[in-house]
């Protein structure tokens, strides 16, 4: 089967974890369809006041250890958290496990949400 990555023109090095490349949410939103969007936040935080990406599955950064194979390694995938330090965290251990086509959204769902981009869950 064919490798089915995403290639993203907003990437950038994510100014904490050095391994790990940030994306622009509007582009996210663009390839929301073709890409894994996990989001690595608590449940009450993922239908709380930000809500979550529409179409994100949730997968608390405490449970990646366990919950990483459950991901596909021939997909793009891409974190999410509140402000991107989790999801940057998230990313950097996926790509120690092997996955090579993981990304951190940028500024999470604090800046999605600054940006009106639609949301899901919001309380």
């Amino acid at each position: 089967m064919a490798s089915q990555t995403v290639q993203f023109t907003s990437k950038t090095a994510h100014p904490d974890v050095p391994e790990v490349e940030d994306i622009e949410p509007k582009e996210l939103w663009d390839k929301k369809d073709k890409v894994v969007i996990v989001d690595v936040r608590r449940p009450d935080e993922f239908t709380g006041e930000l809500g979550h990406v529409p179409g994100s599955q949730l997968m608390v950064l405490d449970t990646l250890p366990e919950r990483l194979h459950e991901l596909p390694k021939d997909r793009t995938i891409v974190f999410v958290c509140r402000s991107g330090a989790r999801s940057g965290r998230a990313t950097a251990f996926a790509k120690s496990e092997g996955f090579g086509s993981v990304f951190n959204m940028k500024g999470g769902m604090i800046l999605w949400n600054q940006l009106n981009l639609q949301v899901e869950g919001r309380e």
